[in-house]
């Protein structure tokens, strides 16, 4: 019988902990079907490298403007 490993190859397991001591992560839920791929090649489309920088990015651009206008107030 094989045996599973736990964490995959080392590489992947470089790179979850460089991730983990580098990002702090979040899922994002209630995404109706069907818009994740739709995002991505909007993402593409807009000239960013993935549907994460784009919402990121997004974000970014909300807050900025919430804050002008919130001085502005």
């Amino acid at each position: 019988m094989e045996q599973k490993r736990s964490g995959g190859t080392p590489a992947t397991k470089a790179k979850n902990k460089w991730n983990k001591e580098n990002y702090d992560s979040f899922l994002l839920t209630s995404i109706p079907k069907g818009r994740a791929k739709e995002w991505t090649d909007i993402a593409k489309e807009l000239g960013y490298e993935s549907r994460n920088k784009m919402i990121v990015a997004a974000v970014e651009e909300k807050i900025k403007r919430e804050r002008v206008e919130a001085d502005k107030g």
